[in-house]
């Protein structure tokens, strides 16, 4: 579950920051919906915990400015996302008593609940297809004087990225007791309706001290996990957040695996070592798509990748289906053989082999044609299955060298019998 490690099993297993009580990662995967009504979140929840997630991530439960018919695609624009009151939950995806309900039956199936919580912004007042916009006097909780001046955004400017207009959002003025009074019932309530987590939208759009002195505090208080939303391709951006006592969301490893490795002219060797996942695995987010980013070419191999790696994967619901075969396969890996470090044994432009010391042998191949190497292992004259059903079954010699054989654009998965 969400606390299970904690921050006495993050420093056991060698975290560098400090991390709250309530800041670990979870034992298995996320499953994230998206636009989804809570009704029907709620009528997919004993799948999901069939497959062996241990957790949901649902969009955010408050009344928002846009709906359904306001849309051009599923992902166009987001919805959830302009908060117009923060103690409304009757949203578009349904009744506050149906989010009780579905948090309820998460919690009958085992499964936390991570809410997402919108802390940067309130609703825009633009001309959006059709959709009225929102003065401040539309806001029933804050006036004029609860935001920053509008301005647009400035991203060489990091105080203009914190304090300025996100897309025409009204900037919150986290500066302000009020606001913060306000935001800090926002979080009351998502606990009183029995949440597990929360995700901080847009974090890199607040400032760190925000997180540091406030938010995170009264999560911890609330005995509620936290990874804020960091959309930036800087590990020491995202640590910076991270610093603060929660988990982030791995964008520097997102944007290695989108932009150099999992394509048909990546580079594998780009993967060994990226990432916050590979500086602070116990706070790291990890993930191949969501709303606002699409997937690499090579979609279910990176699945295979942060499924079998350190850190808390989250898999997309509008790209993986709540069924899908190849990940409940990749999750019960994951469950039953993915523990200890991460180590590489081998890597090149295609092929990638690390072990989860002791415990699981992981190859992926990039490549158009399957791949074999020699590597090291922590066994000597052991007899290693293919859990991945991807390849035979091998076994290592006495100086622990095994010959693996991945097939193309694929994935195996070794640990003893």
């Amino acid at each position: 579950m969400l606390k299970g490690i904690g921050a006495l099993g993050a420093a056991v297993f060698g975290t560098a920051t400090s991390v709250s009580s309530s800041a670990a990662v979870g034992d298995s995967a996320v499953y994230q919906y998206y636009h989804t009504d809570w009704t029907e979140v709620t009528a997919t929840l004993e799948t999901v915990a069939q497959q062996g997630y241990d957790a949901i991530q649902v969009p955010p439960a408050h009344r928002s400015r846009l709906d359904r018919s306001h849309q051009n695609g599923v992902t166009d624009p987001p919805l959830g996302y302009q908060p117009v009151d923060l103690t409304d939950f009757n949203s578009v995806f349904g009744t506050e008593a149906e989010y009780e309900a579905m948090v309820q039956e998460a919690h009958n199936q085992g499964l936390d609940v991570v809410a997402d919580a919108v802390i940067n912004h309130m609703a825009a007042n633009d001309d959006f297809r059709d959709a009225p916009g929102i003065t401040f006097e539309d806001l029933p909780r804050f006036s004029e004087r609860d935001f920053h001046p509008k301005d647009d955004i400035n991203y060489d400017d990091p105080e203009s990225v914190e304090d300025d207009w996100l897309v025409g959002l009204k900037d919150l003025k986290q500066q302000s007791e009020y606001v913060r009074g306000e935001l800090q019932n926002y979080v009351q309530k998502y606990a009183d309706l029995g949440v597990d987590g929360i995700r901080w939208d847009a974090a890199k759009h607040v400032p760190e001290s925000f997180f540091a002195d406030y938010a995170n505090q009264w999560a911890d208080d609330l005995d509620l996990w936290t990874v804020g939303e960091v959309l930036d391709g800087d590990v020491s951006v995202c640590q910076g957040y991270a610093d603060t006592g929660m988990s982030v969301t791995d964008y520097p490893l997102y944007y290695t695996m989108k932009e150099e490795t999992f394509h048909s002219g990546g580079d594998m060797q780009a993967l060994d070592g990226a990432g916050m996942v590979n500086q602070s695995p116990f706070q790291a987010f990890t993930f191949v798509s969501n709303h606002d980013s699409g997937p690499p070419d090579y979609e279910k191999l990176a699945y295979a990748y942060i499924l079998t790696y350190e850190g808390y994967p989250r898999v997309y619901s509008n790209r993986i289906s709540v069924d899908d075969d190849d990940i409940r396969n990749l999750l019960w890996i994951r469950n039953n053989l993915a523990s200890g470090d991460a180590q590489t044994r081998h890597v090149d432009q295609d092929l990638y082999v690390y072990e989860r010391k002791g415990n699981l042998l992981v190859g992926l191949n990039r490549a158009s044609g399957q791949r074999s190497k020699w590597v090291p292992t922590s066994w000597t004259n052991q007899a290693l299955n293919d859990y991945s059903g991807n390849a035979g079954n091998i076994s290592t010699n006495g100086d622990s060298w095994v010959q693996i054989t991945v097939p193309a654009t694929s994935w195996v998965c070794y640990a003893p019998e």
